[in-house]
């Protein structure tokens, strides 16, 4: 296999358009691709296991952090909107927002114009949480840009960026770009 470091790629740049020479042969390049989804799956099982292990502190979850992230970067959050960012059911959301308010980690109101709305904010205890949940993944991502080095984080967000389904990147943008205020913390 491969050496990591070494991996094969398009020495024409990220500037070179659809109809750029494959520098690769196509076994080289599904192997490349193999490799990344490897390195994708164990990434992400990495990122994921320091939250894991405080999340079982409580009996909670993956689909509890995905909550107490969103409602932690969109206080006020309607529940309509946190179900279209997760995909995920009303009956789900629902037994796992149970869950989260009797454990006062997430307080509900109704809206302001719109009494059938829900909107969902962090207690005090939830954006402890929130921030305890982050804090693990923040020093892992930021000690991996350090070792890839500059104009790493651009080159990584414009890959994950483009892993989201091309339907599916609007909103994905409006919610990532919402979320860059200067000082905002989980």
């Amino acid at each position: 296999m491969t050496d990591i470091n070494k991996i094969p790629h398009d020495e024409s740049g990220p500037e070179a358009g659809a109809d750029a020479p494959l520098l690769v042969s196509e076994a080289e390049r599904t192997a490349q691709l193999l490799q990344l989804t490897e390195l994708l799956f164990f990434a992400y099982r990495d990122f994921i296991s320091d939250p894991d292990e405080i999340l079982s502190e409580f009996g909670f979850g993956r689909a509890h952090h995905r909550v107490v992230h969103f409602v932690s970067r969109n206080p006020g959050i309607k529940v309509a909107d946190l179900l279209d960012i997760l995909a995920i059911t009303k009956q789900s959301l629902g037994r796992v927002l149970k869950q989260l308010i009797e454990g006062d980690f997430i307080r509900q109101q109704e809206g302001p114009r719109d009494r059938r709305q829900r909107l969902l904010y962090l207690t005090a205890k939830g954006r402890a949480l929130a921030v305890r949940l982050s804090a693990p993944q923040l020093d892992r991502l930021a000690k991996a840009l350090e070792e890839v080095g500059p104009g790493g984080a651009e080159q990584i967000r414009a890959a994950l960026y483009h892993v989201v389904s091309p339907h599916n990147r609007h909103q994905v943008s409006r919610i990532v770009l919402a979320n860059q205020r200067i000082g905002d913390q989980p």
